[in-house]
């Protein structure tokens, strides 16, 4: 049996990789999609919907977390865990992302961040140390070292000043996290922008410093797929197999697929709630747009073949009419259909590496989505 804080490959074909990701909380199954929630909710989901459709992990944010209600508040009450009664495993993000993305007034040093708090408009510091004290409290499974993220486009010379300031502050991670968090994991994040050079360069850095698992930053951000797509190749060249690897804030399903052909492990992104609350469905028929009058008089269920009850029971035309009509439970029904459609992708992308199948099922589900989009044109 394999002990807390260990990953084991279970399975290879081509660079995609299958594996076991055990943690205090529990195993993760690798790949793996991690549905986001954010303040320590799933938007429009319960959690045991969230563990039924198949998810063996969620994200949390230590942004928002400690700005409400609070990293200590929640480590009195029992940790992140027992305070929402998700009883799986949990990453945190280190909320660097967050501060660059929602807080205009900011001001970035060697030593921290400082931003003004979305709620309040208190300053606030932000520092390597302090992410790590806060994820602590949390209790995270995972915890991730405190990095900037810059948006793409960006001039070279900044994407060269933030990558060498996150490996420092990779190394006071470290060295916070060995003091202050034993029995858990930590993660380092590679940064470099769309520089191949600079991927390289942070990937080898975060190894030499060792963690024990990687991740990669700063992408999804603004810039096309192939560049995305290229950027993990250069960061997963120079990743030590034995580690998961943990591409951060993506995706749509292709992204996903693709990113997983090139040895990614583990996934986040807001999407499948997102596009939830906003009358998108994922399907195997590709993306479905229920805002469309086109569905007003559809008796069809989204996919009459799916194992989740609700993609198969309820028709196009209520999930319009839901949508149209501004109901929240048109909302929760496509969230649960959206979370429930990503972790039966990466179910399926796991059974087709055991099977070393992998390829052939890459091009069936991209004909599917194919085809779906010409048939709903």
């Amino acid at each position: 049996m394999s002990l807390p804080n260990h990953f084991d490959l279970v399975a290879t074909d081509g660079k995609a990789r299958s594996g076991r990701l055990t943690t205090p909380h529990g195993v993760v199954r690798t790949p793996a999609f991690m549905p986001v929630g954010t303040a320590g909710a799933m938007k429009g989901m319960h959690w045991r919907e969230v563990r039924d459709a198949g998810a063996d992990i969620v994200l949390g944010n230590t942004y928002h977390l400690m700005l409400r209600p609070g990293a200590e508040r929640i480590a009195a009450l029992g940790g992140l865990q027992h305070f929402t009664c998700w009883n799986g495993p949990m990453l945190t993000d280190s909320g660097g992302f967050q501060v660059m993305s929602m807080s205009e007034l900011r001001k970035v040093s060697e030593n921290a961040v400082t931003f003004r708090s979305h709620i309040d408009g208190a300053m606030v510091e932000l520092s390597p140390e302090r992410s790590i004290e806060v994820q602590r409290l949390l209790g995270s499974d995972i915890a991730m070292q405190m990095d900037e993220c810059v948006r793409l486009p960006a001039a070279p010379d900044d994407i060269e000043r933030a990558m060498l300031l996150s490996l420092r502050w990779a190394e006071r991670s470290k060295r916070a996290f060995e003091t202050a968090a034993p029995g858990y994991m930590l993660f380092g994040i590679a940064q470099g922008g769309d520089v191949s050079q600079l991927r390289q360069a942070s990937a080898r850095g975060l190894v030499e410093i060792g963690f024990h698992g990687y991740a990669i930053g700063g992408l999804a951000v603004g810039e096309p797929q192939d560049v995305m797509l290229a950027m993990v190749e250069e960061v997963a060249a120079n990743l030590p197999d034995d580690r998961p690897r943990y591409l951060m804030g993506v995706g749509t399903p292709d992204d996903l697929l693709e990113a997983v052909a090139r040895g990614i492990d583990m996934f986040d992104c807001v999407m499948p709630t997102r596009n939830g609350r906003h009358g998108m469905a994922f399907t195997r028929f590709g993306q479905i747009n229920l805002r469309n009058a086109r569905h007003a008089d559809d008796p069809r269920p989204l996919d009459e073949e799916s194992l989740w009850p609700s993609t198969r029971n309820y028709s196009r035309a209520y999930l319009h009419h839901l949508v149209k009509s501004g109901e929240t439970l048109g909302a929760m029904l496509l969230s649960e259909i959206n979370i429930a459609y990503y972790q039966r992708l990466m179910a399926d992308i796991r059974d087709a590496i055991a099977k070393g199948d992998f390829a052939d099922f890459r091009e069936r589900t991209r004909a599917g989505w194919a085809r779906g989009d010409i048939a709903l044109r």
